[in-house]
């Protein structure tokens, strides 16, 4: 196991393009079929929390290939294959097919790589319920793109119920599965790419300052993809590309400011509970806004163990904040909570449903002041409908 991998993990348990190719079609996250009987069809999986927005949401695959780099944890793969997941604002009764969650294989290769998740049988885990429909009629209107990176080792599919609650508020979100870096990647063919980033970082010593640039570019390069002449999604239209804005859990937010300074068009941030493998330029994030949203305890406490966030706050010079949630672990910012909660699984104090409300709504104010202009009081301070967050002034 990875040496992010195993920080992230001791965290959780410490409370128990020159020819890029683009298919909209193929979908490898073919919904979960089981007989009547088997655990993927009992009535009690596991469900994701339903969106709050006013919208119903759609969902659509695509596969994405930019040839005019190389991979760095397999240079022979003859580019830069990524998934990604657009989940976006839809129609009211607009028709599409429930969404599925993940592969099973997809799942098992995560319980294998998870400890914590050991115990879950992967066939019940790809099963959960989402809230998207995929082909639904998109609603009119541009509205503003979010992109989400999930952390070191596991996939986009971990991000889903805040991709779904964001666009159920109007927000189009695509979340990105980078090549190699996860447990497991279900791609178009039967393919399944999976974590050679694992070993080369634990094994062979690399930095993880590799994965955050090259997702830096990989973030630029499904903007491109997604906001040019020719782009890969149907309802590209539907983007407003003069409000974009990204979050990542773990190293994915690491790789949200490693984006921001490396493209201008992402004009807000988000790191949720990360360390950072990068140093800002000097210029920092040239005053774009940037929010540190981590677990109150001795890793994301200013002082903390990790010093990361004690070095880059100076340089975030814009509108910024410091915050941690008490009562949380470093899979609080992901779909864990719902996971830990239904498989009776070791878990922080906070109660799932408090994680997910607190996550989502801070999320959201974030981005509905800084990409919508939607001044949001609930960021100015301490919230008494909301405790278990802290504010940090260093």
């Amino acid at each position: 196991m990875s040496l992010l991998i195993r920080a992230a993990t001791a965290a959780a348990l410490a409370f128990t393009l020159s020819l890029p190719v683009a298919t909209a079609h193929a979908d490898p996250a073919a919904p979960v079929s089981a007989p009547a009987g088997t655990s993927a069809a009992r009535v009690d999986r596991p469900q994701l929390p339903s969106p709050t927005g006013l919208y119903s949401v759609g969902s659509s695959v695509l596969h994405l290939l930019d040839r005019s780099r190389t991979d760095p944890w397999v240079p022979s793969a003859g580019g830069r294959e990524l998934m990604v997941t657009v989940h976006y604002p839809a129609a009211r009764s607009s028709g599409g097919t429930p969404a599925p969650y993940a592969t099973t294989e997809e799942t098992r290769l995560l319980t294998q790589g998870l400890k914590q998740y050991g115990r879950v049988p992967a066939e019940e885990l790809s099963a959960m319920r989402t809230h998207s429909r995929r082909y639904a009629r998109p609603a009119k209107g541009k509205h503003p793109l979010v992109l989400l990176s999930p952390g070191f080792a596991v996939s986009r599919y971990t991000l889903t119920g805040l991709a779904e609650d964001l666009a159920s508020r109007g927000y189009v979100v695509a979340s990105l599965d980078h090549a190699y870096e996860s447990f497991g990647i279900a791609v178009p063919g039967g393919r399944m790419l999976t974590c050679v980033a694992c070993t080369a970082v634990d094994e062979g010593g690399v930095h993880g300052s590799v994965s955050t640039s090259t997702r830096a570019k990989d973030v630029s390069f499904v903007l491109d993809r997604l906001t040019g002449r020719h782009p890969a999604w149907r309802h590209a239209k539907m983007i407003d590309e003069r409000r974009v804005g990204m979050a990542g859990h773990s190293i994915g937010g690491a790789s949200a400011a490693s984006a921001m300074a490396g493209d201008r068009r992402v004009d807000a941030g988000i790191n949720m509970d990360g360390s950072f493998w990068e140093e800002l330029p000097a210029g920092g994030l040239g005053g774009r806004p940037f929010m540190l949203l981590g677990t109150d305890d001795a890793v994301h406490r200013p002082g903390g163990e990790d010093r990361t966030w004690d070095r880059t706050w100076p340089r975030l010079g814009g509108w910024k904040r410091w915050l941690t949630v008490a009562g949380t672990d470093h899979f609080t910012f992901s779909d864990s909570p719902v996971i830990e909660e239904h498989f009776d699984l070791p878990r922080s104090p906070l109660p799932a449903a408090r994680k997910t409300v607190i996550n989502r709504t801070y999320v959201a104010a974030f981005f509905d002041q800084h990409l919508r202009g939607i001044p949001q009081p609930l960021l100015d301070g301490p919230d008494p409908e909301h405790p278990e967050v802290m504010f940090h002034q260093p």
